[in-house]
């Protein structure tokens, strides 16, 4: 199957959703197909990359968001492209202006158009006139518009479901969880790759590390990490807090640092290599968010792949996920982040808790991710040529009768 994934993000730019459509796109390949990326131009990426089939349409800065990207033209080639492909699926990971082209090549092709929902757009409204412009019904208004006529809805958790059902999304909607490459992130480190990182960051081999990684975002709620880390000290006053990642959140968080003299003992990694991202999680002791705006918790699919304990704010997604205390503990108060915490480092790993993450990773595994997701390209292609059956035969039948 010739397959096109339409997108305003993808690598060199560091996101949960570039890491989602990197995996799909794997698995794909993995199973036989031949995946295609249509996104925007990048100042740190080649124009072009046909070689690896990757083609970069003209775009700017999105405002507000200028580490992420708007195509400004293209919609010719991008039809041009995809019929030399010879696409069967158009498969659209963002409502801008990819998702735009993607709906508009589908429709000239007549062939199916899927979309992942991976943004929940109402925590994000303050980036745009700091929530003055864009209001959250505007939000579910877009997003019914946009989502019309797909012939398939991929939502990545209950939490994105929810939430497209109260925006009357009437098109057919499939819950595929993103999955974690368990190639990368189960393989372990050796002690000496561990060592050597730690020394890199300048921890002692013993020292208690908590990680935090994510864009550094208003959204990620990074504030309250900091915020409990006094309470952790009190119990363990060698733990450290790794904040790994970047983003417009960062002085503001240094600051805090700062200004709670806690200097000592956070450290601001920035923005890593993706390739280089399974170290982090090798390394650390704990991993922790207190982020309320996950739509899909990749990070903490990655955390347990590599067989790291997580603590993470209380969501619809981390209901699911958490169902043994091997796997982590949520939490809605700082008291319960802080117990959390300090139980993992009070308590290592035993054998019998190291299996129960492996029998927890079958199911966010990125095989069976690419897997659910070709089930139901074939599933909406099916629906779609039934569709077009119908109405050849309703022409026919009103036709004769004309």
């Amino acid at each position: 199957m010739n397959i096109g994934l339409f997108t305003d993000t993808y690598f060199p730019q560091v996101s949960g959703v570039a890491t989602s459509i990197k995996t799909l796109r794997d698995e794909l390949t993995e199973q036989g197909h031949h995946v295609y990326i249509f996104t925007t131009t990048d100042p740190a990426a080649k124009h072009d990359e046909p070689e690896n089939g990757i083609y970069r349409f003209p775009s700017v800065p999105f405002v507000s968001f200028t580490d992420r990207r708007i195509a400004v033209r293209g919609w010719v080639r991008a039809l041009r492209l995809a019929r030399k492909l010879q696409l069967d699926i158009v498969h659209n990971q963002t409502e801008f202006s990819l998702g735009m082209m993607g709906k508009m090549v589908a429709k000239e092709m007549n062939i199916p158009c899927l979309h992942t929902y991976h943004t929940m757009y109402q925590d994000y409204l303050h980036y745009i006139a700091n929530g003055h412009i864009i209001k959250p019904h505007d939000v579910a208004r877009l997003a019914h518009l946009y989502l019309k006529n797909m012939t398939g809805i991929i939502a990545p958790s209950e939490r994105v479901l929810d939430t497209l059902q109260a925006y009357d999304v009437t098109s057919p909607i499939r819950i595929i969880p993103t999955g974690v490459n368990l190639r990368v992130y189960s393989k372990p480190d050796t002690p000496a790759q561990k060592h050597e990182l730690r020394q890199k960051l300048g921890y002692e081999d013993n020292v208690p590390v908590l990680l935090s990684l994510s864009r550094l975002a208003y959204e990620k709620n990074i504030q309250a990490l900091i915020e409990a880390l006094p309470d952790i000290l009190q119990h363990r006053p060698d733990a450290q807090l790794l904040i790994v990642g970047d983003g417009p959140a960062r002085e503001t968080l240094e600051r805090q640092v700062v200004k709670m003299g806690l200097s000592d003992y956070v450290q601001f990694t920035g923005e890593i290599k993706n390739e280089d991202v399974h170290h982090f999680y090798q390394m650390a002791d704990v991993f922790v968010s207190a982020s309320d705006s996950e739509s899909q918790g990749l990070t903490y699919d990655e955390a347990l792949a590599s067989n790291l304990p997580i603590v993470v704010m209380r969501s619809e997604y981390t209901d699911e996920l958490i169902d043994d205390p091997a796997i982590g503990m949520s939490f809605q108060k700082r008291g319960d982040l802080v117990k959390g915490v300090l139980y993992y480092l009070d308590h290592p790993d035993t054998q019998e808790t190291i299996t129960k993450r492996q029998q927890k990773l079958h199911d966010i595994s990125s095989e069976v991710f690419g897997q659910r997701v070709m089930d139901f390209y074939l599933e909406c292609q099916k629906r779609l040529q039934d569709e077009q059956d119908e109405k050849k035969r309703q022409h026919h039948l009103f036709g004769k009768r004309g």
